[in-house]
């Protein structure tokens, strides 16, 4: 069995006081505080709210300090060459962040959807070429899960639908070669959804400093779009030796201290 916690969405602004650190935060701490080792900890995008210097600082001590493994990448808010800096370590470059990581049970390749300078996302040919070497490097009966920020769907949420993915045909064409493609993983939304995408799950993370306003709830009030009264969340997504995936959504007060004990 494989366990991985999926997370998204945090937005970290040095602007904002303590709200979207303290959110993570306490998502982390009840990861931290957890019985058991997770194969993984999954984030998709959207790290630094205005991908400043200091944003990715702070979100490299309060995610890479874990004592799980942390995969990391872009959404449409965060810049590529200060990800890699501020958050990855690595000299900036404007290119595609693609990683990939193998667990004893299953790999985990991670796509960068993001388009510099637009909130849409796409995956760029670079980005297919390395996700089909990696499909093609793994070997058969391992169960892959594929990771991006943007949903290639919609959603029935007009107000993040028209940022999706677009070009999704091509990532179903390829992945629907690999039978060994257990699911896909991604965040933007702000919303915990599950839907299904070329023939397999698509797990999309709710988000950690906010939450979305469906279009059929509430539709008066001064913010339609955006709830930040809601605490933040989680998914565990639970990969069985067979790739049979199984997804549960946690809700995290963060009020509290995230009903961990702490």
């Amino acid at each position: 069995m494989t366990l991985i916690a999926h997370l998204s969405d945090i937005h970290i602004d040095t602007a904002d006081g303590d709200r979207s650190a303290a959110r993570t935060r306490a998502v982390m701490d009840y990861l931290e505080d957890l019985p058991v080792d997770l194969d993984a900890v999954v984030v998709t995008g959207d790290i630094a709210d205005h991908a400043r210097p200091e944003e990715y600082g702070l979100a490299r001590e309060l995610l890479l300090g874990s004592r799980h493994p942390v995969l990391v990448c872009p959404g449409n808010h965060d810049d590529r060459a200060a990800f890699r800096q501020g958050l990855l370590g690595l000299p900036g470059s404007a290119g595609p962040i693609n990683q990939v990581f193998r667990t004893s049970g299953c790999v985990i390749a991670l796509c960068d959807s993001s388009v510099p300078g637009k909130d849409e996302g796409f995956l760029e040919d670079e980005t297919l070429a390395w996700l089909e070497e990696v499909l093609a490097g793994t070997p058969a009966g391992t169960p892959v899960l594929v990771g991006f920020h943007h949903q290639p769907v919609p959603l029935h949420t007009p107000y993040v639908d028209q940022w999706r993915q677009f070009g999704e045909e091509r990532l179903a064409a390829l992945t629907r070669r690999y039978p060994d493609v257990a699911g896909f993983l991604c965040g933007h939304t702000h919303t915990a959804t599950a839907t299904v995408f070329a023939g397999r799950p698509l797990l999309v993370a709710p988000g950690v400093v906010s939450a979305l306003r469906l279009p059929w709830e509430h539709p008066a009030v001064p913010s339609p779009h955006v709830h930040l009264g809601l605490p933040p969340a989680v998914a565990f997504h639970v990969l069985d030796g067979d790739g049979r995936l199984t997804t549960h959504y946690r809700i995290v007060d963060a009020s509290s201290g995230l009903g961990s004990g702490r």
